[in-house]
Formats: structure tokens, C-alpha cells, sequence
């Protein structure tokens, strides 16, 4: 078996193809770990692609790592031209960059059967190449300075705990890592000038390190001059990353919208999320109708846009839609329904307040904490939808305000003993009960029934039904 420099070739090719695979299974598992779920775009593909450097970055660095020290025991001290030095890790960037390459493949391959948002951005992917890079030119280095049996599992450890440290602690840090901020938001957009900083840094400080690793073994003034040219390119690329502003959006988001029966709006990115997020919003939207907080479309918005104060127009509504994975619609409306009404915890009319909201959110009414909690339940419970609608026209500044109290639920001032009482004998599930009675001489339908046409309403011609028919129950005095 023939040796080249202290490991033989068929052993070579045999630990490049291997570490190809190895590179492509983390790098397709990595990046499906970082790819934000249900978001049909192709910057997710690139972040996702990005991402999945955390893992082979290291695993390209311990190869490399591994191949220095074998060609360093296989030297012997001998010297070396320029070429003979460059050229082992050249061919280690060879094999990252085409594992490197075949995971984008396989995540393009994926992405191009469904119709996908936004644009591909090369410059991410280029960035992305030289982030690996880094990686196996970090790895070479250690390996032939430290030339021990542990030193690839020291320079994988190394490089992992290096930019897992740069990307989550300094503020800087992230921008001189090859990384972005995840999880994706897709309202953010890429930053293709930002990219190419990165690129610029990331090649430079790799040139510098291989160059200036190949001027001290070769000691040629020539290859020092080129790292030295390396090194002025890696600053250049440091001052752009830290001198040009980045903005807040990269591009303008055109919304794909369901119009029917309430227009529902998100990023394109999103649309498969679209009916489920109709589904949940109609039901929300048709029992505030009539009320302050009525609206007929609903928008995604960015979270930023809270922060912001960024506020939507007259019957419109923002949510927030992180992802769309399971549950996502449900977790949108209790988000929105939640931030209807200012938090009144540790205060009665927090217990009131959530009667309200689980009606809104289409839930089961809680008992609450306290006994005329309970009663205010039974008794919002006896209501059709239309009175709780009409209840909540009259009422509405008071549930937002956090000042129900229970004279807002049939109570009177010192009942709420004997009505909890009541409250608690005809609760049903969830807190839940079939109503208290009407007084005597008002008619109080069945709920879910509407009043017939023409039927009179107590505050004047146009106001909704207080009571189908009659007031709204009270209790029994």
C-alpha cells in the first residue's frame, strides 16, 4: 500500500467519502432542526442551511484536525513548497464544501415541489461555504501545531464551544460568526449586502490563518505577503459588519389573504396556515361583533410592531404567527383575546375578566376562585350569544379597563354569599351551568335562538337585543 506523507491514499479517499456522509446526514438533520416549521420561503432554507454549520463546522474541524496530524508525523521536518503545504487542506475544503453543497441540494429539492415566498439569496449560501471554511482551516491549524492523538477531538470542542460562545454572548459576536439570527422571522428578511461583509470577513481571516500557517513552515517572505494582503481583507470586511446600519426590512411583504367570511391576511410565507387561522379568527370576530373591539380583517404582524407601538387601523387587528406548527391558529386567538383586556390578577375582577375571555376564546367558563365567580358564570352561562354580545357593547370599556364586578353578572352589593350558593347548584362542567332563572313576567328564550324580526329592542330602533324578547335574566331577589 502505497504511503503519501504518513497516510496512504486509499485511506484518504476512503476518509473523505466518509466524511462526506457524515457531513450530509448532520448537515440535513442540523438544518431541518433550524428550518421554522410550516414557513414556505426560501430565506428559511437558507437560514436553516447557515444553521446546520453549529454542527458540521466542528465535525469538518476534528477532520481536519485529524489529517494534520498524520501529514505532520509524515514530514518529519522535511520542508515544503508553498503548494505541497496548501494542498492537503485545500483538498479537506473540497470535501466540506461538497457535503456542504449536497445539503443544499437535498433542502432545494424539497423546497422546489411546493411554491415558495421570497428569493434565494447566493450570497448567503457563499457565506454559509466560507463560515465551513473557517471551520477546516481552524482545524488544520490546531491539528498541526498540537500534533496529538486527542487533538481532533480537542479542535471539534474547541470550534463548537468558540462559536456557540460568539453567536449567543457578545453583541458583536453574531456578526463575526458565520451564523444569523434564528429562528427566522420572515417580516425581517435577509441582508445580502450584510452577507457579503461576512463573506469578505470569513474568507479573509481564513486566507490569513492558512497563508500565515503556510509562511511559517515554508518560510516564504512571498506566502507572508499574501497573508499579510489576507489579513487587510478580513479587516475590511470587520469595519463594513460594524460600520453599516442594518435594516429593519429587506424587503416589502405582499400578503396572501382569504377573504371570506372575514379577510384574514399573513405573510406568503404562511398561507397554508390560512384556514385554520380563519376558522379560529370567525368565531372570535361574530361574537365581538357589535362591539368596540368588532373588526372584519385580521393582518400577521411582526412582533416588533408591539415594541414599536405600531398600531393596526380601524377594524383591523394584528396578530402574531411564529410558526405553524400544531396549534398554532388556537395559540394566535388566545394571544389576541388575552391582549384584549389589561391583566387583573390577585383582584376580583380578574375573575370576572377570564369569564369573559374563555366566552371569546369558545371555552368552558371557569368557576373562578371566588363564590360570586362561580355565580357570575352560571349566570353568563343562562345567556344567549346575542345578549352576551349585547352585555359586552354596554360593558366593554369595563372588561378592558379590568372594573367588572358582580352587579356586571345579576349581583347586587352584599348577595354574593347567598348567590354564589346558587351559582355552585347549578354549575355544570367547567364552571359552566344551564342559567339561573328569569324573574317573574320576562321571557327568556333558549340559547342559541335569535329573535324574531321585528322584534322590540329596549335601548331604541337599531341596538341589538338586549334579551330575545325581554331584559337580561337577573337572580331571583
Amino acid at each position: 500500500m502505497r504511503e503519501h506523507r504518513g497516510v496512504s491514499r486509499e485511506e484518504l479517499q476512503q476518509s473523505g467519502l466518509m466524511a462526506v456522509a457524515i457531513l450530509l446526514v448532520l448537515g440535513v438533520v442540523a438544518a431541518w432542526s433550524v428550518l421554522v416549521p410550516g414557513v414556505s420561503a426560501w430565506e428559511n432554507i437558507v437560514v436553516a442551511v447557515i444553521g446546520s454549520l453549529r454542527l458540521t463546522g466542528p465535525v469538518a474541524a476534528a477532520f481536519a484536525a485529524w489529517v494534520a496530524v498524520r501529514r505532520r508525523r509524515g514530514t518529519r521536518g522535511r520542508s515544503m513548497t508553498p503548494w505541497q503545504a496548501v494542498r492537503a487542506p485545500l483538498a479537506i475544503l473540497v470535501v466540506a464544501g461538497g457535503a456542504f453543497t449536497a445539503t443544499v441540494v437535498v433542502l432545494a429539492v424539497r423546497t422546489v415541489i411546493t411554491e415558495q415566498a421570497g428569493r434565494l439569496l447566493p450570497s448567503g449560501l457563499v457565506m454559509g461555504a466560507a463560515g465551513l471554511a473557517l471551520y477546516v482551516v481552524i482545524g488544520w491549524v490546531i491539528g498541526w501545531l498540537l500534533p496529538w492523538t486527542i487533538t481532533p477531538v480537542l479542535a471539534g470542542l474547541g470550534c463548537y464551544s468558540l462559536f456557540t460562545w460568539l453567536c449567543q454572548g457578545p453583541a458583536w459576536g453574531d456578526r463575526l460568526a458565520p451564523a444569523t439570527r434564528e429562528p427566522y422571522d420572515p417580516f425581517q428578511g435577509l441582508n445580502a449586502a450584510a452577507f457579503t461583509d461576512q463573506t469578505l470577513w470569513l474568507v479573509g481571516i481564513s486566507s490569513a490563518l492558512l497563508l500565515g500557517w503556510a509562511a511559517v513552515v515554508t518560510r516564504q517572505a512571498l506566502v507572508l505577503a499574501a497573508a499579510l494582503i489576507a489579513v487587510l481583507a478580513a479587516g475590511t470586511g470587520m469595519a463594513r459588519l460594524f460600520t453599516e446600519q442594518q435594516p429593519v426590512s429587506a424587503q416589502q411583504v405582499v400578503y396572501s389573504c382569504q377573504e371570506w367570511p372575514i379577510m384574514v391576511c399573513v405573510h406568503p410565507g404562511m398561507r397554508a396556515g390560512l384556514p385554520e387561522l380563519s376558522a379560529e379568527f370567525v368565531k372570535i370576530a361574530s361574537r365581538l361583533a357589535g362591539t368596540p373591539g368588532e373588526f372584519s380583517r385580521v393582518e400577521q404582524h411582526p412582533r416588533r410592531d408591539t415594541a414599536t407601538g405600531v398600531t393596526a387601523a380601524a377594524g383591523v387587528i394584528a396578530i402574531h404567527v411564529d410558526d405553524l406548527a400544531a396549534g398554532f391558529a388556537e395559540k394566535a386567538a388566545d394571544e389576541f383575546v388575552e391582549g384584549l383586556a389589561a391583566r387583573c390578577d390577585a383582584t376580583p375582577a380578574g375573575g370576572y375578566r377570564d369569564i369573559v375571555a374563555a366566552w371569546l376564546r369558545g371555552e368552558p367558563l371557569p368557576g373562578g376562585p371566588l363564590p360570586e365567580h362561580r355565580y357570575a358564570a352560571a349566570w353568563f352561562s343562562g345567556l344567549t350569544d346575542v345578549q352576551r354580545r349585547d352585555w359586552l357593547r354596554l360593558y366593554y370599556a369595563d372588561f378592558t379597563g379590568c372594573r367588572l364586578q358582580s352587579t356586571h353578572f345579576g349581583g347586587q352589593a352584599g348577595q354574593t354569599s347567598q348567590t354564589g350558593q346558587t351559582g355552585q347548584a347549578g354549575q355544570g362542567a367547567g364552571g359552566a351551568s344551564t342559567g339561573p332563572e328569569p324573574p317573574a313576567g320576562g321571557v327568556h328564550q333558549a340559547p342559541g335562538r335569535s329573535p324574531s324580526p321585528g322584534a322590540s329592542t329596549p335601548g331604541g330602533p337599531g341596538r341589538a337585543p338586549f334579551a330575545e324578547g325581554g331584559a337580561l335574566p337577573s337572580p331571583r331577589g
